[in-house]
């Protein structure tokens, strides 16, 4: 972290290898004051740069640089002297200019924000922004920000919600790894849906191999005339052989049985080819009826999916391992544009072998509890930025979340309360009644409204919850669970899966799928079946209830959504 000052500029190799992150200056617990007189290297990019000093003082300037290890920007000053050595002042003072200054920490005076701040003795290394650098010093607004994305991340607001986001990656991780869950992957290619609702994004190869063969083909008449020729020119061949026969010394017609031969040859791959393009439709090859594709050319040699969900993956692990979780992205072709939703997100998914519902609630209860407590002890900073300029409840809702034990509530009374507001004049956009499947503005309602409180709602009618969901003994429900929270609503979706083969099997085919791509689910309940349970969690949806960000696309880095996948 120190370095030596020995009088010699470091070259940049050895400045990045010593280099300190302003993270641990300025968010050291006395703010960095036992540092003060120790030589650093510090590197960023210049939130702010002005000019001072006239007169009998050499003028210098100050800059507000930041890393991104911290929401906390370091004050920087660099002297007229220092500064014309690498071209004026005014070379460090543009908005978005990157430096590594090596310099002297020296105390603020009194009334400053950071005890600490930097005099730099070298500069390593500078690079100076235009002045069309797109994060002018203004708010911009976040559909601005989501057209520079590679960007972003440099502005207080997206800098807080990233590094929240990590913070909130690492307490799953740290979570399940203390509470003796083993971290697995599952596949991102899939050829099953696990949601059983068909909004999945293809992974083929066909598109590319139909390029390749062309989409124009020929006419009903020019395949005709292709027939014709090609019929003409097995004729011309047939005499070529014969004519050989009669003279077998003859080097000229064995000549010419050779360019007839080819000729046919041509003329036949002229024909198959025509026929592979009349077989494409849409840009995808089709068997010979038109209608289905033909498969046997894409990559895989049968259709594949990028996975809405590793559930199913997980189960087959937790029934050997017992306690797993996947952590990775999932994918929905759902035509959605609204702030809730995104063509990829990352879930998080628990399975647990040997566990039933109520485990289920409970550890799901316990792990976005951990979570809260995690971000408001590691992100102090960026909360206070949030709390003041974003969300101003959002420090008390995480400190509730962290310290308050989370009310269970079954779906029938929960219907029901919500049939009493509406009895009493409140106003839903969504009917409620029982068998429905409770929208945001009823979920916000029970958690913001009537309880205050973060709720688990349980024992779902089972017409409305996926095919692998537990049937209750009143075969109506299912053994399902969602944890609902302020400002979001559902926040995880769970259940106890069914581990009875029979009723497993007939609920696939209630649902109207094929119980081949299931095999292997079935196979975990004919070979030492247990009950065993889960849930998901949207990473994303986690982030902006911990950052009180209204639109789920400004929480990920780089959001695809319908029509966008840019970056």
């Amino acid at each position: 972290m120190q370095v030596d000052d020995n009088g010699a500029t470091p070259t940049l190799s050895e400045a990045c290898a010593a280099r300190c992150s302003m993270k641990r200056i300025l968010e050291a617990e006395d703010g960095g004051i036992s540092q003060v007189g120790s030589q650093v290297v510090v590197a960023g990019w210049v939130k702010t740069g002005r000019e001072q000093g006239s007169g009998a003082h050499e003028p210098w300037v100050f800059l507000e640089l930041n890393d991104g290890s911290t929401f906390y920007s370091l004050q920087v000053m660099i002297f007229k002297t220092l500064a014309d050595q690498h071209g004026g002042l005014r070379r460090f003072t543009t908005t978005g200019t990157s430096v590594m200054v090596q310099g002297t920490l020296k105390e603020t005076p009194e009334g400053v924000q950071q005890r600490v701040e930097l005099k730099a003795d070298k500069v390593i290394f500078l690079h100076t922004a235009p002045g069309n650098y797109p994060l002018a010093k203004k708010r911009h607004t976040e559909e601005y920000l989501r057209e520079v994305a590679h960007l972003r991340p440099r502005t207080n607001s997206m800098g807080a919600v990233f590094r929240i986001r990590n913070a909130l990656a690492q307490a799953t991780h740290t979570f399940f790894n203390e509470n003796g869950f083993q971290y697995v992957h599952s596949p991102i290619i899939t050829a099953s849906d696990c949601e059983g609702a068909g909004e999945m994004l293809q992974v083929t190869t066909l598109l590319s191999k139909a390029e390749e063969i062309g989409t124009v083909g020929l006419t009903d008449e020019q395949m005709v005339e292709l027939d014709s020729e090609i019929s003409q020119q097995g004729s011309a061949v047939k005499s070529a052989k014969e004519a050989q026969k009669e003279n077998k010394e003859d080097k000229a017609a064995a000549a010419k049985v050779t360019d007839e031969l080819n000729t046919l040859k041509s003329l036949k791959e002229k024909k198959a080819l025509a026929q592979r393009q009349r077989a494409v439709v849409g840009g995808i090859q089709r068997l010979q009826d038109g209608e289905s594709i033909d498969y046997s050319e894409d990559f895989f040699g049968r259709p594949a999916f990028l996975t809405v969900s590793g559930q199913l993956n997980a189960e087959y692990l937790a029934c050997a391992l017992t306690n797993v979780y996947t952590f990775g992205p999932t994918f929905r072709a759902e035509n959605s544009h609204t702030a809730r939703h995104l063509a990829e997100f990352i879930m998080i998914e628990p399975e647990m072998a040997w566990c039933d519902l109520a485990g289920d609630m409970q550890v799901a209860e316990d792990y976005v509890r951990f979570c809260c407590r995690y971000v408001l002890q590691h992100c102090k900073p960026d909360l206070d930025f949030i709390n003041l300029r974003i969300d101003k409840t959002a420090i008390a809702r995480l400190e509730e979340v962290a310290t308050k034990p989370f009310k269970r509530l079954s779906y029938t009374d929960a219907v029901a309360e919500l049939e009493k507001a509406v009895k009493g004049g409140q106003k839903f956009e969504f009917p409620v009644s029982w068998g429905v499947d409770l929208a945001s503005e009823h979920e916000r309602y029970l958690t913001e409204k009537v309880y205050k409180q973060p709720l688990i709602v349980y024992n779902y009618p089972k017409d409305i919850k996926a095919f692998y969901m537990r049937l209750n003994e009143d075969g109506k429900t299912v053994a399902a669970m969602d944890v609902l929270v302020p400002k979001i609503g559902e926040l995880i979706g769970g259940a106890q899966r069914e581990e009875r083969l029979e009723l497993l099997e007939q609920r696939i085919k209630e649902s109207g799928m094929e119980m081949a791509p299931y095999a292997a689910y079935l196979d975990l309940r004919k070979f030492g079946t247990v009950p065993h349970a889960g849930f998901g969690l949207g990473f994303e949806r986690l982030v902006m209830f911990a950052t009180g960000i209204e639109n789920i696309r400004d929480v990920i880095p780089f959001p695809r959504w319908p029509g966008h996948a840019d970056f």
